[in-house]
């Protein structure tokens, strides 16, 4: 009952009474003396957690035919049957659909409170190529073998994708092959719209800090504050008190009571426009919106503040301004690092978005935003529930990229998980590629955030991206690989294992064990991984391992897997630390970060961003942590510098503030923030059958 596989096996398969299909990993084999005869093998029918064991198929199929395939003939665990096994009670979830769910943080954080947390391990990796190392499908595989092979209670814990590069190039970040969540599109669309809440957050904020310029630059102070304050009859709401707070004038008074020059002090805002950081955002790769001038409409003219109509004319009210992608936007940050809705709420109306002309950071909540865009992120602050193919849980929460922002899922998708799997449990975090970006984000901000200890660092290498380390030729997505990276070649290999030895050190210097998964690709040779297992352990990891997940699943992660836990019981997480001290001035903490973790010799500073450094000192922001953009595919800022540059100096030509979010956003190099789509994107595959629903060509 089910079609034969390449292999000459075919799945039988039980309809459950829930009425999801199981195969059942009874085995039908062709004899290879008689075609015309069977011998029937009965193989281990569930997987330590009582599940389908995994059937792989070879050769491997595409991801999505993966996912399909597992929906169709194995079934989807129902989401809340899930829940349970993960130890969530039916009250702390919200089903949305049928194969993902919100888990509800209080209650559920309530009740585990006194719960011992799991051991806590991030994976990330090696510089990489355009076409990724599968670092997010090596946080799947080890926690599949973890949960399904070695009985561990396990969690991933991952970041939505954005659409920008699930259309663009590298493609989604549900895994990939035997190591993934599904359905992966369900996971790579949409999800449950976290990151459409933020787009609309982000523009409502935008809106609102144009809108708020644009009647400034016409009214007076009197005629501000009767529109804000008095013609509506109302007392102060508690967004206009806390301004009040904030400007020294008693918050319980009247807002007629408020004298003529408190109420100029509150109305205007005043803003000095080129200190403005605050750009809209959107979702996709589009290189057209990076610089845009705003207020070209026929409607947005004004008359000029102080000016006699007739005598002086009418001004267009049009601004330069920029997009940034979704995932860039310091929502995204401030979802990633809150530790609940109270401290969500703290630090959206905290989020800067310019200066006054007096030099007063300017902030969404005296905008009289902040509770709004709470409103519109509530729903999006509890994590995503959903399953791997091998039905072990996980969590997805956040999506920020590494290279232009913290790269890293949320702490409270960590800290619910570390509670659930409690103290002989295991958490996969995943940091965004490379380590010296999402690995360094991920312990100097937000473990120093969450006060969480990690306990071991995965680090994710292949022969392919350490040959092209090693001077191999340019990698390119869209184009085939040249000869060197499909053929054996160990001194390439071993020329391009400085970078995986430099990320082992850098991992090193904040007090954690160290593990180097190799993820195995069809053409990688057995001499050639064992020349990066030599490597890696002679730079100080407590070991290197070989993984086949993405052709196995949790099976082929085996061994990573008990590397894993053998790195957690061998590590004491008293000997972790963070890289530098907060109270450092903000140029000591990025020189830090570059010449420890990148290897440069130096800093320049853009005028711009010398300016930055001195107002956000002056503002008391100068004890935040560094958050650095730049390239992910070089240690330098240059990303055709492979394997471990020298004699570099990085450039940081802006710094913006994420006061809310809490760090300060040196952006280095020529790095942007938001992608442009090549010539043969990959929204060119993909289409939907009209007949069935079903998407089709999505990797």
């Amino acid at each position: 009952n089910g079609s034969m596989d390449p292999s000459g096996v075919a799945p039988i398969r039980e309809r459950e009474p829930s009425g999801i299909s199981t195969t059942l990993g009874i085995e039908i084999s062709l004899s290879e003396a008689d075609n015309n005869s069977a011998v029937i093998t009965v193989a281990d029918t569930t997987n330590s957690n009582g599940h389908p064991t995994l059937q792989p198929k070879k050769p491997v199929p595409s991801d999505i035919e993966i996912s399909q395939d597992i929906v169709r003939e194995v079934g989807l665990l129902p989401i809340q049957t899930v829940a349970n096994e993960a130890g969530i009670l039916d009250d702390e979830v919200i089903p949305w659909g049928i194969a993902k769910a919100k888990v509800q943080l209080n209650s559920t954080l309530k009740r585990l409170a006194d719960t011992p947390d799991g051991n806590y391990i991030v994976c990330t990796g090696i510089n990489p190529t355009p076409l990724g190392e599968g670092k997010s499908t090596t946080t799947i595989g080890l926690a599949q073998a973890l949960g399904a092979i070695l009985n561990k209670k396990c969690f991933a814990c991952i970041r939505q994708p954005s659409q920008g590069p699930t259309f663009g190039i590298k493609g989604g970040a549900a895994g990939g092959g035997y190591a993934q969540v599904v359905p992966m599109e369900e996971f790579n669309l949409h999800l449950t719209g976290d990151i459409h809440a933020i787009t609309a957050a982000n523009n409502l904020l935008a809106a609102a800090l144009d809108t708020r310029m644009f009647h400034e630059d016409s009214q007076s102070d009197e005629a501000l504050y009767n529109r804000l304050c008095l013609l509506n009859g109302k007392p102060f709401p508690p967004i206009m008190k806390k301004r009040l707070v904030k400007l020294g004038i008693d918050p319980n008074r009247a807002p007629e009571d408020l004298t003529s020059e408190e109420r100029s002090k509150f109305a205007r805002l005043d803003f000095d426009k080129s200190t403005i950081t605050w750009q809209r955002v959107l979702d996709t790769c589009d290189r057209h919106l990076r610089n845009v001038t705003i207020g070209k409409g026929r409607n947005e003219t004004i008359q000029p503040r102080g000016t006699v109509k007739g005598e002086t004319p009418r001004e267009q009210h049009t601004r330069e301004t920029g997009f940034d992608i979704t995932v860039a936007s310091e929502i995204m940050a401030v979802l990633a690092l809150a530790k609940d809705l109270p401290d969500m709420r703290e630090k959206l109306g905290n989020m800067v978005v310019g200066y006054s002309k007096a030099g007063e950071p300017i902030t969404a909540d005296d905008l009289g935003c902040g509770g709004a865009l709470a409103v519109l992120m509530k729903d999006a602050l509890l994590p995503t529930l959903m399953q791997t193919v091998e039905r072990t849980p996980v969590l997805v929460h956040a999506g920020p990229f590494a290279n232009i922002a913290i790269g890293n899922s949320s702490i409270v998708a960590d800290r619910l998980a570390l509670k659930l799997v409690g103290e002989d449990g295991y958490v996969v975090t995943e940091a965004g590629f490379g380590a010296d970006i999402g690995m360094e984000k991920f312990f100097n901000i937000k473990c120093r955030e969450s006060g969480l200890k990690p306990k071991c660092a995965v680090i994710v290498a292949t022969v392919r991206a350490l040959k092209m380390h090693g001077g191999g030729p340019p990698v390119s997505a869209g184009r085939p690989l040249a000869t060197e990276y499909t053929e054996e070649n160990i001194p390439l290999v071993t020329a391009g294992c400085c970078n995986l030895v430099k990320h082992i050190e850098n991992a090193k210097k904040f007090g954690v064990e160290v593990v180097v998964g190799i993820n195995q690709f069809k053409s990688d040779t057995a001499a050639e991984m064992e020349a990066i297992r030599t490597a890696s352990l002679a730079a100080g990891a407590f070991d290197a391992v070989v993984s086949n997940h993405w052709a196995e699943g949790g099976k082929g992660a085996e061994a990573l897997g008990r590397a894993v836990v053998a790195a957690c019981e061998a590590s004491k997480v008293e000997n972790f630390r963070y890289l530098y001290d907060l109270e450092l001035p903000i140029r000591a903490k990025i020189e830090t970060i570059s010449k420890e973790i990148y290897g440069a010799d130096g800093v320049d500073f853009s005028e711009l961003a010398e300016q930055q450094m001195a107002q956000y000192e002056s503002s008391g922001f100068g004890n935040l942590p560094i958050c650095i953009a730049k390239t992910q595919y070089s240690f330098s800022c240059d990303a055709k510098a492979k394997g471990v540059p020298t004699g570099f100096r990085i450039f940081v030509r802006e710094i913006r503030s994420c006061v809310g979010a809490g760090f300060l956003y040196p952006i280095c190099g020529d790095i942007m923030t938001i992608p442009g789509l090549p010539t043969r994107p990959g929204f060119y595959d993909v289409d939907i059958d009209v007949e069935t629903g079903q998407v089709i060509g999505l990797f």
